[in-house]
């Protein structure tokens, strides 16, 4: 019963710890992220909300990548922790075997794997297309912020402009190229393959996609003759309604659903399929994503098997490859091999079934290693 509560204690408190950690990594890293996102109203034009929003669905991803450095970092803490306060001295009087306190990491480790296993193939890719959906749906939601003083501005597709100055929603001195004749209300001939200059001396954006522009002059132009047509005018009132951004706003391969992604690649990338994005040349990548939402998870109980080590003997006797240093920059370059051989597995067959096989070659490798390493110890304190 005294073994159980410990155990529970130990438990909450190891997790505590690994939530503290992955909160802690995941706002810090959300916040770099988040300030390259004001793109979105800088140059894009997208409202402060849809900001938001794709902000903080961006954070579950950011999350998942940190939750294998976070669970060694809580575990390495937890095991320094109750080593230094002399907790586990208690246990191992008490008769509990060290092996028995291995198995228990080995199990919260599992735990982790399915926490990890159900963001990165299910939460994770849900989220990451919601928010792509969700810059799709929106479109830009005001021009006033995409102007920039003295630089050409290629923010829309087929659209750039140019500005002297600007003051509050008034502009000087207007330069705008439709390259795509996007703006086809302007000329009698609406042909994508004419292309229409505007310039003008001031104006004035008026609510969020209307330009009034003064004393101007439209030149349109067709790309095969060349030949120019020249309309001037006082005033000239822009519909914007129809320009439409440069984000993207088809789903990456990151961003599409893991059930989608098999099926893509059950089907050997069949160009029949109305499965978005699959193709033959997308099969690479395919791999790298599947591989890195089903396998780089089970890498997790292998840093509990290795943290295990740090139990193994008191801190003044143990030798230089059982302390926590060593441990923690083993763990540590595991993750980063996982890491970076997941990045090539799409490439080279033999890179994948390492990846593959690597969790499975290690994780009892080092399970035998731990119970040697503790019965040996046992034989010589007996």
């Amino acid at each position: 019963m005294l073994q159980n509560t410990i155990y529970r204690n130990f438990i909450k408190e190891l997790l505590k710890t690994f939530f503290v950690i992955l909160f802690g990594l995941t706002i810090i890293a959300w916040t770099v992220r988040a300030v390259n996102f004001l793109d979105l109203i800088v140059d894009s034009g997208y409202a402060v909300s849809t900001y938001f929003q794709y902000s903080i669905l961006n954070l579950l991803s950011i999350m998942t990548k940190f939750i294998p450095l976070s669970f060694l970092l809580a575990l390495i803490i937890f095991i320094i922790k109750k080593i230094q306060e002399n907790e586990f001295i208690i246990l191992w009087t008490s008769g509990i075997k060290k092996l028995t306190l291995a198995n228990l990491f080995f199990t919260i480790s599992i735990f982790i794997t399915i926490i990890y296993l159900i963001f990165s193939t299910v939460i994770t890719p849900m989220a990451l297309n919601k928010s792509r959906f969700l810059l799709n749906k929106g479109g830009f939601d005001s021009f006033l912020p995409t102007i920039r003083i003295q630089q050409f501005s290629d923010s829309f597709e087929g659209f750039t402009f140019l500005v002297e100055d600007k003051k509050n929603n008034e502009i000087k001195n207007v330069f705008i190229h439709d390259e795509y004749n996007v703006l086809k209300n302007l000329t009698s001939d609406q042909s994508e393959k004419n292309s229409t200059t505007i310039v003008a001396k001031n104006g004035m954006v008026q609510g969020n996609k209307k330009l009034i522009l003064f004393n101007g002059q439209i030149i349109s132009t067709q790309k095969e003759s060349l030949k120019n047509n020249i309309v001037k005018f006082e005033q000239l009132n822009i519909n914007l309604n129809t320009l439409s951004t440069g984000t993207v706003k088809i789903p990456k391969l990151q961003e599409t659903s893991t059930i989608e992604l098999l099926k893509c690649n059950f089907q050997k990338f069949s160009e029949g399929t109305n499965i978005l994005n699959c193709k033959e040349s997308a099969e690479e990548e395919i791999k790298t994503i599947l591989n890195r939402r089903f396998i780089l998870p089970f890498y997790i109980p292998i840093i509990s098997l290795l943290c295990s080590f740090l139990i193994i003997r008191s801190e003044k006797k143990r030798n230089f490859f059982l302390n926590k240093y060593s441990i923690f920059i083993l763990s540590f370059l595991i993750l980063l091999y996982a890491e970076l051989i997941v990045r090539y597995t799409g490439i080279s067959e033999l890179i994948n079934i390492l990846f593959f096989i690597s969790p499975l070659i290690l994780i009892p490798i080092i399970y035998v290693s731990l119970i040697y390493k503790l019965s040996k110890e046992s034989v010589v304190e007996e």
